[in-house]
């Protein structure tokens, strides 16, 4: 039956069956909902202080209009929200916890199915992390990216132009007037990011993973179809019930290579490279660092959207969605893979029609040939880095040049736009201490802004290095992730201003060129940087992390892997 779950709540003799019942019927339900029916939660990550996901009300609405018509009872509680714009020192400090809330609700309450809306950054990879360890019939409702703002006849990709125009005014080319116009025009609905950053990166990563129904991800927010499709998910949702249709049995190990290969095809956020380990960690499933780098050798770029391409989110859309990606690249996909359809994976895409070549391009003529992402090694990060090849310089992929040290993130901002800050565009820009630990929480730092004095040269990228994350709406050639992080004494830690360090990514490598032994003996002499916290989630959040090519997951959450 399909209310097995919820029946241990509200059948049975004892007195707190009753009292259950009669409290919930104090919202105004018919004692009807107690007879036979699922009981499906709808975990709303709705908030006022998360811009993009402040419409998911609306969307819940939805949801139970389909939840009703199929058969269901819907509840929907909420559950905390993680927005990326507004929480210091970043949202990701907060993306466990957030797993753990929603675990903790699914397990504590009478639920037979669940539907996760999500949308922000961390709130697509937490849902779906704590829906998997709580393993209860589970799918997946985005929110949406917003649709692109313009200005003066400029369409603006959230994040990715913000930043571009924003070295424009730092460099003296746009007035206080016209980046105010910019400030007004640049998000101007609800929704995620409309570029291929980490909003839209996860949501589409879910679909690939097989958890929403097909075509679901990229439908803007605004857009009457978000709420079809979110009706729809509601009706699937009971009908999973009934079927016993499981994460556990979604979220398989080839499902995540499809995942991480539909993220090599569309140019994805380097975000994916810590979320998809942590969630398949989840379900007892080990993803090396190393095979983000296998797939993506054989899987091309193919998705032609901000900030590796040209496109927005709202073009994918109209060019057919992940359906369309999946579909192009479908030889190189696991395609019996199940999905929260019931179905394949190729039968959900197997008829998937491109409408714009210019958005998607064919796989026997791709972007580029390889995928959006390369995974380094070498002296400076021997348990991996990473960068986004398809949004770097051409011309900087092989670079040797003397490195520039900021110790901290204060320091370097405090630095950047010195006249006299002495770097040329040769220079490799060097920032510690912004791993999980050390910013703490792993921060979006990773961007490091060109120094101003070489905007104003024209200067338009260099080499940075850090232990932190980036954007997925940022750019450049900018490697990140370094692990161990320099605050747990990685190699990084050793990195001196003068020293010449050395980026091939052909030969997937980042090293210091110091004579043996040098980076041992700067070790001996580290000293690790004070705790940044001494008490509640902070403190656990430090006590317990993993490292960035483990996933970041609390390693009390972690099952034995296989």
């Amino acid at each position: 039956m399909g209310n097995q779950r919820s029946r241990n709540w509200f059948q049975g003799p004892e007195y707190y069956a009753f009292a259950r019942r009669a409290w919930l019927r104090s919202e105004g339900f018919d004692r009807s909902i107690f007879e036979g029916k699922p009981v499906i939660g709808i975990a709303n990550s709705w908030s006022e202080l998360n811009n993009c996901n402040v419409h998911l009300k609306q969307v819940a609405e939805a949801v139970k209009r389909g939840v009703w018509a199929a058969g269901g009872v819907p509840l929907e509680f909420p559950t905390i929200s993680l927005g990326e714009m507004l929480m210091k020192p970043t949202a990701m400090l907060f993306r466990n916890l957030m797993a753990m809330d929603v675990e903790e609700s699914i397990r504590a309450n009478p639920l037979d199915g669940v539907v996760l809306l999500c949308g922000c950054d961390k709130t697509t990879p937490a849902m779906l992390m704590g829906a998997a360890s709580a393993d209860v019939p589970t799918i997946v409702v985005p929110g949406g990216p917003m649709l692109a703002g313009t200005w003066r006849d400029r369409k603006l990709g959230s994040g990715t132009d913000g930043r571009k125009l924003f070295d424009l005014f730092r460099a003296g080319r746009l007035s206080e007037e016209q980046w105010c116009e910019v400030e007004g025009a640049i998000a101007r609905t609800s929704g995620h990011c409309t570029v291929m950053g980490t909003a839209s990166t996860m949501t589409s990563l879910a679909e690939a993973l097989g958890m929403t129904l097909p075509g679901c991800a990229n439908i803007p927010a605004p857009d009457a179809r978000r709420l079809a499709i979110a009706e729809a998910s509601g009706r699937r949702i009971v009908a999973m019930v009934e079927e016993e249709l499981r994460p556990s049995r979604i979220l398989t190990r080839a499902a995540f290579d499809n995942a991480i290969a539909v993220l090599m095809a569309l140019g994805g956020s380097t975000n994916a490279v810590v979320h998809l380990p942590a969630m398949a960690g989840r379900v007892g499933i080990r993803i090396a660092l190393d095979a983000f780098d296998r797939i993506s050798r054989r899987t091309p770029w193919i998705v032609n959207v901000k900030p590796s391409g040209e496109h927005l989110m709202e073009d994918l859309f109209e060019a057919g969605g992940v359906p369309v990606v999946m579909r192009e690249i479908l030889p190189l996909l696991d395609a019996s893979c199940l999905t929260v359809t019931g179905r394949t994976v190729g039968e959900n895409v197997g008829a998937a029609e491109c409408l714009r070549r210019d958005v998607v391009t064919r796989l026997s003529e791709p972007l580029a040939a390889e995928g959006g992402i390369a995974v380094l090694g070498g002296n400076v990060a021997p348990n991996g880095a990473v960068i986004k090849q398809t949004a770097a310089s051409a011309g900087l992929m092989r670079h040797r040049g003397p490195a520039y040290v900021f110790e901290n993130r204060d320091q370097m901002y405090a630095e950047i736009d010195r006249e006299d800050l002495p770097v040329d565009e040769n220079t490799v820009l060097v920032m510690k201490n912004c791993g999980p630990k050390g910013g703490p929480g792993f921060p979006e730092w990773g961007q490091i802004p060109l120094p101003a004095k070489l905007l104003k040269r024209g200067v338009a990228d260099m080499v940075r290095i850090s232990d932190a994350r980036m954007s997925g709406t940022s750019f450049g050639t900018v490697v990140l992730h370094v692990a161990p992080e320099s605050a747990a004494g990685g190699p990084l830690a050793a990195v001196r201003t003068g020293d010449l360090v050395e980026l091939d990514v052909e030969r997937r490598r980042i090293d210091l060129l110091v004579e043996d032994g040098e980076i041992a003996r700067r070790l001996a002499e580290w000293t690790p940087p004070k705790p940044a916290y001494e008490r509640g989630y902070g403190k656990l959040f430090l006590d317990h992390v993993t490292q960035a090519d483990q996933g970041c997951d609390f390693d009390f959450l972690m099952p034995e892997m296989k």
